[in-house]
């Protein structure tokens, strides 16, 4: 969303970029995404969550802090390129990392508030840049640039806090010793997956929900980027809008669904 902000300050006229550049580097970004989830997912298992986690959001930090310097449409590009490799593997890393903690019965919400953090920052970062873009001239740095500093410098911090207060695994971290150790072992090893339910889960009939969901995620991207724009009066505000009830909506359906066990119809719901 700070591209998006960005946008409405002239970052695109004074880059010297183009809309076609713009949504080309969106696409690079979700590319980038996608092809190394699977890579970063190895990574973690090797790493562990504190380690690989905190780097990713240290390198993600410091892209978005440079991106102050973007003057042509190599760099807006290779800055794309670079925060999608920040990002690679971003969801379901995190989502392995809670379903390592709590049972299947238990993620739903605790994956739910995850996903509150992401729609709470589509409503709050427009909230956010309508401020920080006053800030024009100050140090002699644009309103756009103030932007990136300051988003990319709340990443490290956020980091320190990662490093610090993430666990492991459950077996390694000082809140569950002893018996709390025993108990969380026994229920995750009776849950333990299988050859055959990995192979079942590869052929189910579920999986053109994901066609579905880059379909979605193709157009919905470059729309929410021009959104700030298109409303161009108290954009960034204004843009917050949409996104507010979403965290709540989210909660909501995902109390239901452990209470029903009904998970396709709280996602047909959504």
């Amino acid at each position: 969303m700070n591209l998006a902000s960005a946008l409405t300050d002239g970052f695109a006229e004074r880059s010297n970029l183009d809309q076609d550049t713009i949504n080309l580097g969106n696409q690079l970004l979700f590319l980038d995404t996608v092809v190394l989830e699977i890579p970063s997912n190895m990574i973690l298992q090797k790493l562990g969550p504190r380690k690989w986690i905190s780097s990713q959001i240290l390198f993600f930090g410091l892209v978005g802090t440079l991106q102050i310097l973007i003057t042509n449409r190599a760099d807006y590009l290779a800055s794309r390129l670079c925060l999608g490799l920040a990002e690679s593997g971003y969801i379901p890393r995190s989502i392995n990392t809670i379903s390592t903690w709590y049972t299947s019965r238990k993620c739903t919400r605790r994956v739910a508030v995850f996903f509150i953090g992401m729609f709470g920052e589509n409503a709050l970062s427009p909230l956010l840049a309508s401020g920080i873009l006053k800030l024009s001239g100050r140090h002699g740095l644009r309103d756009w640039q103030w932007l990136f500093l300051l988003e990319g410098l709340f990443s490290f911090c956020v980091r320190g806090l990662f490093f610090f207060l993430l666990p492991g695994s459950p077996g390694e971290t000082k809140p569950l010793v002893g018996r709390g150790v025993w108990w969380y072992l026994v229920r995750k090893i009776g849950k333990s997956c299988r050859a055959a339910v990995v192979w079942k889960t590869v052929k189910h009939w579920r999986w053109p929900h994901f066609v579905s969901t880059f379909c979605i995620f193709s157009t919905w991207s470059p729309l929410t980027t021009c959104t700030p724009s298109i409303i161009m009066i108290t954009a960034n505000t204004l843009a917050a809008v949409g996104a507010s009830p979403a965290p709540l909506l989210a909660f909501t359906l995902a109390a239901i669904s452990d209470a029903t066990n009904k998970r396709g119809l709280t996602v047909v719901a959504g």
